[in-house]
């Protein structure tokens, strides 16, 4: 008698719970395949880190085929599901076709960036979701204040010194505080003209920041910032992007050459491309997590909305908390529905939040105990720690190191500007050229940076952001949506972005890959 065959796309924070939770359940009495256009998973919520230089790329991701031993992994991006035939058609890293058959099928899909219809963003535009973009922005970020201090005065060396990040939610609040931190070494190792000090400003259409947390939190996370010297900036948004900065929503015009996108995320338009019955762009499921009509396909994590039974009429948000919990709820219903076992409704109880901002400080609630500074540190790193399914060590050992060294202060140049589009339905890849772009690239001078100056940028408004850092779990990572065949298709550049005086601006604009009409009407989310 053949096994059950269970397919998971995705490898986010719910996909990969489901796996393991099923592997264990299952004890190899059923054929588990994960679907995942990376090896690993990625430990979003230590993301600015890397960006920072505390974090080394590889502590912050861990190898799918090391941590489940008993899960098929498939590289690839989804593509087409056909639910009556039940097969997955994907589309693997070098453009090769497959399908995959299921008896049952998880959909844990993920997230993308929350895209607004703000002059400038497709063309300026730099979200913060997988580790390219984090990569890119710790390169982008040194090369700003290496060129500012040799650049001497004068508004061009004041731009290279600013940086924007739009979307007081966790993940720019901590891009914002760990930029800040990051961006004072550098000053130490390259010294600005007298004076002069790097500008962060954090922006938000919000009244305060880390809005959806409670105030005191709130106002432990703000006090902070300010006191470092970031600009916070409430009730204010971005306009328009230009190439030479951007036009505030009360009338100020910044001069930067580094905008972060930061408003929060949608759900992956794989979703809705199934033809089922949706809410705000994700899939509908009941309590069990199964999709009405569909009992052989469960849905979790940002893509699905899932009745939140503590809360009659509402659903439940999209945060890693939420999407940890769901993948071992859908592991246990996907084990007990081969079996004849009972399924468990999807219920969860906040513990509590934690906010790191850099250093020693940070704001958690533990249990609901509101802590600040040195405390709340230390409890906002044990908890990552205690949630990291691997690396511990490595990252412990990372921090230490920190902690008694100076930064390593280098451009690595492995991720170029156009390689990270802000338009893209995987943030967890890098662009890669190919054909006449590939020849370009290879043949153009300069360093290690991106084809515009300073790179793009990103714009928008506050509101919702895309890592919740929670007492019980982390931040789900996208799985690709829509039709996989285009990213074979993505060969020929589009017109270059208007040109800035800057060292980068020596190499083409590929247009960005995998956008689609689905994705352009944003859609609500404040993971």
């Amino acid at each position: 008698m053949s096994r059950p065959r269970i397919v998971i796309v995705g490898a986010g924070f719910a996909g990969y719970r489901t796996a393991r939770t099923l592997a264990r359940a299952a004890r190899g009495r059923a054929e588990i395949t994960l679907l995942n256009p990376t090896d690993y998973f990625l430990y979003l919520p230590l993301l600015p880190q890397v960006a920072a230089g505390i974090l080394e790329p590889r502590r912050v991701t861990v190898s799918l085929a090391g941590t489940l031993p008993d899960v098929r992994l498939v590289l690839g991006e989804a593509g087409r599901i056909d639910l009556d035939g039940r097969t997955v058609h994907y589309t693997g890293p070098e453009g090769e076709r497959g399908s995959l058959g299921y008896d049952r099928l998880v959909l844990a899909a993920g997230s993308v960036n929350k895209l607004l219809p703000i002059p400038g963003v497709a063309e300026h535009a730099h979200g913060f979701r997988g580790l390219p973009e984090a990569l890119y922005l710790r390169d982008h970020v040194t090369r700003q204040v290496e060129l500012a201090s040799s650049d001497g005065e004068g508004p061009l060396c004041s731009a290279r010194c600013t940086f924007v990040v739009v979307g007081a939610g966790y993940t720019g609040t901590e891009v914002a505080a760990q930029g800040q931190l990051f961006t004072d070494a550098l000053v130490r190792a390259h010294p600005l003209r007298k004076g002069m000090r790097p500008r962060w400003m954090l922006l938000d259409v919000a009244e305060r920041v880390l809005p959806e947390l409670d105030e005191r939190l709130s106002g432990t996370a703000d006090r902070v910032l300010r006191e470092r010297g970031v600009d916070v900036r409430m009730g204010t948004s971005v306009k328009e992007a230009t190439p030479d900065g951007v036009l505030l929503t009360d009338g100020e015009f910044v001069g930067t050459r580094t905008l972060v996108w930061c408003v929060g995320v949608r759900p992956d338009p794989l979703a809705e491309s199934l033809g089922l019955p949706m809410e705000r762009g994700r899939l509908l499921v009941e309590p069990t997590l199964q999709v009405p009509g569909r009992p052989e396909v469960f849905a979790c994590g940002d893509a699905a909305a899932v009745p939140d039974l503590e809360k009659p009429g509402a659903y439940a948000p999209m945060t890693a908390q939420h999407a940890w919990r769901q993948g071992k709820v859908a592991g246990h219903n996907i084990a007990a529905s081969l079996t004849g076992g009972e399924l468990r409704p999807y219920r969860h109880k906040d513990m509590g939040f934690v906010v790191d901002l850099g250093g020693v400080k940070a704001a958690a609630n533990p249990l609901g105990i509101p802590l600040s500074g040195l405390p709340a540190g230390a409890v906002t790193r044990g908890y990552h720690l205690a949630a990291m399914p691997g690396n511990r060590v490595r990252v412990a050992a990372d921090w230490l190191l920190d902690a008694v060294l100076p930064r390593q202060t280098v451009q690595l140049g492995l991720v170029r500007s156009w390689s990270v589009p802000l338009d893209t339905a995987s943030p967890e890849l890098a662009r890669v050229p190919d054909g006449r772009e590939r020849r370009e690239t290879d043949t153009a001078s300069g360093g290690a940076g991106a084809p515009s100056a300073g790179g793009r940028k990103a714009v928008g408004g506050g509101g919702g952001d895309d890592t919740s850092r929670t007492i019980t779990s982390p931040t789900p990572e996208p799985v690709r949506s829509e039709s996989a065949k285009r990213n074979r298709q993505a060969a020929k550049p589009a017109e270059p972005a208007k040109p800035r005086q800057d060292a980068e601006q020596s190499r083409p604009q590929p247009a960005p890959t995998r956008s689609s009409p689905t994705r352009s009407a944003p859609q609500e989310g404040d993971r």
